[in-house]
């Protein structure tokens, strides 16, 4: 069955975007191909389970608030979805859903990155009702 092997992050200003997933969650980013055009992302050792991804200059406009998301959304496992989201809106992000249980999962919220991208913040946690 085919599996995500890769993400692509979006990017009109991709120094900011660096930036803000850097603070975040303590990213890696490598230049790769033309100058100024694509960073490789690492998202953590590759003994642990999760993906890596790519950052792209955006090649069109952002997306507009409001709208319906067009692309698929990627969920960050966090250790605290609150504290995580609090250092997200430090670090240029805005809250898009406030934090929400699922049931016998844990605790989940989206926030919009520097860039209007959407992404997911999940904490684990089987008592959350």
């Amino acid at each position: 069955m085919p599996r995500v092997v890769h993400f692509e992050i979006h990017a009109l200003d991709p120094d900011r975007a660096i930036a803000f997933y850097q603070a975040l969650f303590g990213w890696g980013f490598t230049p790769w191909g033309p100058p100024g055009t694509y960073w490789l992302v690492v998202t953590g050792p590759d003994t642990e389970p999760g993906i890596n991804g790519g950052l792209v200059k955006r090649m069109g406009d952002a997306p507009v608030d409001g709208q319906a998301v067009n692309a698929y959304v990627c969920t960050v496992a966090v250790d605290d979805v609150d504290a995580t989201m609090a250092k997200a809106q430090a670090s240029g992000g805005t809250t898009a859903l406030p934090k929400m249980p699922i049931p016998g999962v844990g605790w989940l919220a989206y926030c919009k990155d520097s860039e209007g991208n959407i992404v997911g913040l999940m904490q684990n946690d089987p008592a959350a009702r």
